[in-house]
């Protein structure tokens, strides 16, 4: 009835509508909104354009006639706003027309009197034009003649410095040199520059370099002017620069040798000397003459030491000492050189030199560096006459280059200017490419030090230094003449120095005379032509014992000496790291093929074996876990051909792996301590890092130790199977014993299953194939065993299905002989009670036996499901 009186349930959706207005709580309006009546404020109207569709659809609720009614009172609200508007404004706009009236004849009468002011503006304005350009004309002829001014002035300072500078260095012209010479004075000097005193010749000379200086900047100026002043007084010039250079040069000689020759002078007046020197090199350096110092310096002192020093017969003359002055000898060496020790690594290029504990007593810097020390400690000619040069660079040249460093102008604020080169600065820059950058100064340790005594070296001892088909020589050679440049490099005054160093001809030509290749050549040679000759017998024959006993083999030992030659202090070269590293990796290389063909007469399956870490088992087909496959027992005794084959087999791959991991502990520790150590660091940066390669070297050897475990596995675990073959005569045993007593102890042939391995290991034994390999006992023992357990269960399942045939056999009988499971209570019952003890027995035997060689049974499968088996046989039976 509610359905046919309210169809549409519209008294529910009420009820709800005022369910959810109750619920929400705001008031809400029902009455449709009415739109707004037309006015100035609708968006509509006051739009920029007007869109008749939109403002009918915001009309939409409003018919036609209603939409036009409104828009006719809205036009008629429009025209009465605006009659409104013309209304108010029309009387402003009435009396504007009249107050505009007899203006236009007002604005004619102005115009007369403004076109005799332009006239009179414009004619003002020409004549100030006048003015200024007259005004402008005086200034440029000012402004010339304040050039010309001066130019002139420029002139005279110029022409008044020359004579300044021709007064101080006493130059005379034609007639001047007459007038001296009947006895008058010069320009007012009453003395020459030679007979003044020293100290005031050096200041002089600084004076005359500073007036020389400012004189060019002045002539440079003029020049730039095209005064043809300049060009006529240019020998003046030449004339006052060549003075100026001889009178320093023979200053700088004249104090040269008073600094080197210590007889000259006194001991009290060396420090005056020194003060000179310091003038001389600031003048020099003030003067940009840097070259013609270091060429009196090398011509002077360098080249008269070296000649004496070094020539043909020098390796052979006793070597004299060389006495230090005193100032020189006193004066301690810089703090940065008082700290310096040899360096404390495992392995270093030098070991044969830096590990020399007693020392010569030495001087000043020398004795603080490791390198002049390692020098000291060898009793070599070269060695001596290396020490010789480097006390002569100490002395007599280290003062001079510190000097000449601090007085040179640096054209990088971040150069040091004093002596601040450390030992570690110097080996990094002996292993990095040094980068030019230009530079002006004093270059003493490069074009005087190292271009005279390194071109000596080359000249004079070429043949016998640089000796590259005698490899031990050159060897010792190399590594003498090595330390005596990083001993030299020590006694520079800066980084920079060694730079420049470094990157000279004199350098460069020094480093290629070294023929390190044909060096690596020839020891390249003999180190693999020793190794091929042990290598060409490919048989695993154990080595005698006068040798390395961690090797087994003496090929294996000869590879470990040929990489050991590779990095040993009587061979290496740093300077050939790269090669040896590569041929470190060949020798390697050659090894595993080597060892390849040696096992590839080892006759048995590579089966994987969990016996070695890495390694991994070879699962059955039809095998779910990772036992290796339990081959099926053995029917018969093996044979003698069988039991020397596999002796052969233990022997060569007991053999191989002795060898194979010792080889692995020797190279991975020589790698640490050596190899790593030598090796260059941008190797180390590259994407294939020498660790990585070394890594992959030995794993491809390392990768053969799991086949040969599974090898051994095999054949331990062959033998040790077949001590297991009593077990299938156990009943016929029992069945044949007259007395009937119940067993107390393992068979006889338990204590004989593990024998092999016992053996193998040489445990309570004489020594064995695997003695080396003692730390496998367990990881071997625990496969071995797994293995033998599976076996063991197969033999009692066997025999279990050999005494179900024959209770069917005997079906007839009452009393059936039930090694499982019977009850019987006659003598075939009594029988089958023994056997089950005495197997009982047997697997608790086991177990100890395997516990002995530390399995843990426990964790057993195959021992769970063996002793399981025997056991719930006898739960079936004293059941039954």
């Amino acid at each position: 009835m509610a359905s046919s009186a309210d169809p549409f349930d519209l008294d529910r959706l009420a009820e709800e509508l005022v369910a959810r207005e109750e619920k929400s709580g705001e008031p809400v309006d029902h009455d449709l909104p009415l739109p707004l009546p037309l006015s100035h404020d609708n968006p509509y109207l006051t739009a920029p354009t007007f869109n008749v569709e939109e403002f009918l659809l915001s009309r939409v609720h409003t018919s036609l006639p209603e939409l036009r009614t409104e828009l006719r009172e809205y036009m008629a609200t429009l025209k009465e706003e605006l009659v409104r508007l013309i209304n108010d404004d029309y009387e402003a706009f009435i009396s504007l027309s009249t107050d505009l009236q007899g203006e236009g004849t007002r604005l004619e009468r102005l115009k007369f009197p403004l076109g005799d002011i332009k006239a009179q503006i414009l004619e003002s304005k020409d004549e100030l034009s006048a003015i200024q350009a007259a005004i402008q004309e005086k200034l440029q002829k000012r402004a010339v003649l304040r050039e010309e001014k001066t130019l002139l002035h420029l002139l005279l300072k110029i022409s008044e410095s020359m004579t300044r500078l021709e007064s101080l260095l006493s130059i005379t012209s034609e007639q001047e040199s007459s007038e001296a010479s009947n006895g008058r004075l010069i320009y007012g000097v009453e003395e020459s520059p030679e007979d003044k005193d020293r100290a005031n010749q050096a200041k002089h000379l600084s004076r005359v370099a500073a007036e020389y200086n400012q004189l060019l900047y002045h002539v440079n100026k003029a020049r730039s002017e095209r005064c043809v002043f300049v060009d006529q007084i240019q020998w003046r010039i030449d004339r006052i620069q060549s003075s100026l250079s001889s009178d320093l040069d023979h200053l700088f000689s004249t104090i040269l040798s008073g600094l080197v020759d210590g007889t000259k002078v006194s001991e009290i007046n060396k420090a005056k000397w020194t003060s000179d020197l310091t003038e001389c090199l600031r003048t020099y350096d003030m003067l940009c003459l840097w070259r013609d110092a270091e060429d009196i310096l090398r011509r002077d002192v360098v080249r008269a030491y070296v000649k004496k020093a070094i020539y043909p017969g020098a390796l052979a003359a006793p070597p004299s000492p060389l006495v230090p002055h005193t100032p020189f000898a006193t004066t301690a060496a810089p703090s940065f050189l008082q700290s310096i020790q040899p360096p404390r690594t495992p392995y270093t290029p030098y070991t044969a030199l830096h590990n020399r504990t007693s020392f010569a007593p030495t001087l000043g810097l020398a004795s603080s560096s490791p390198w002049a020390r390692s020098l000291e400690a060898l009793d070599d000619p070269l060695a001596k006459l290396y020490i010789q040069v480097i006390r002569f660079v100490e002395r007599d040249l280290c003062r001079i280059m510190d000097i000449a460093e601090r007085v040179s102008i640096k054209p990088l604020p971040a150069m040091s200017r004093e002596k601040n080169t450390s030992v570690g600065n110097l080996s990094m820059l002996a292993s990095q490419p040094t980068k030019s950058t230009e530079f002006h100064g004093f270059e003493i340790m490069a074009n005087v030090v190292w271009a005279e005594i390194g071109n000596a070296i080359i000249e004079e001892l070429g043949t016998v230094v640089f000796a590259a088909g005698r490899p031990n020589e050159f060897r010792k050679n190399h590594e003498m003449t090595q330390a005596f440049v990083r001993a030299i490099e020590v006694l520079a005054p800066s980084e920079h120095a060694v730079e420049v160093m470094r990157k000279h001809p004199v350098y460069m030509s020094f480093e290629r005379r070294w023929q390190l290749p044909v060096y690596f050549q020839l020891r390249w040679k003999e180190i693999i032509s020793k190794l091929e000759e042990s290598l060409s017998v490919t048989r695993l024959d154990k080595a005698d014992q006068g040798g390395d006993k961690n090797f087994a083999t003496i090929q294996a030992r000869a590879v470990w000496e040929a990489i050991s030659a590779c990095w040993s202090a009587e061979i290496y070269i740093p300077d050939l790291s790269h090669r040896f590293w590569r041929l470190t990796l060949q020798l390697l290389s050659r090894y595993k093929t080597w060892l390849d063909q040696a096992l590839a007469g080892v006759d048995e399956s590579p089966t994987k074996s969990t016996a070695y870490p890495n390694a991994t088992k070879e699962r059955r087909p039809d095998s779910p876990s990772g036992r290796a496959s339990t081959p099926a027992p053995p029917t018969e005794a093996p044979s003698a051909e069988s039991i020397a084959a596999d002796d052969a087999v233990l022997r060569h791959c007991s053999i191989a792996m002795v060898d194979i991991r010792t080889m692995e502990v020797n190279v991975m520790s020589v790698w640490q301590e050596q190899i790593s150590m030598l090796l260059p660091e941008y190797l180390n940066d590259d994407e294939a890092r020498p660790g990585d390669a070394l890594e992959h070297s030995m794993h491809n050897i390392t990768s053969l130790l799991p086949m040969l475990a599974s090898r051994i596995v095999s054949v331990l675990v062959r033998r040790c199977s077949e001590a297991l073959l009593p077990v299938r005569s156990i009943p016929s045993q029992f069945r044949a014993m007259s007395n009937k007593r119940v067993p107390s102890e393992a068979s006889y042939f338990i204590p004989t299953i593990f024998r092999p391995v016992k053996t193998y290991f040489g445990i309570n034994t004489t020594e064995g194939p695997g003695s080396p390999l003692k730390d496998l006992v367990q990881k071997f023992a625990v496969e071995i065993f797994e293995t033998v357990a599976e076996r063991y269960g197969y033999y009692v399942t066997a025999m279990r299905k050999t005494e179900e045939s024959l209770r069917r056999l005997k079906k007839g009988r009452k009393t059936t002989f039930s090694l499982f499971g019977g009850n019987a209570k006659d003598d075939e019952g009594r029988d089958e009670e023994r056997i089950r003890t005495q197997m009982i027995l047997d697997v608790e035997a086991f177990g100890r036996e395997g516990e002995v060689l530390g399995v843990d049974i426990a964790q057993s499968a195959a021992f769970r499901m063996l002793d399981e088996m025997v056991h719930r046989e006898e739960a079936e039976a004293q059941l039954q």
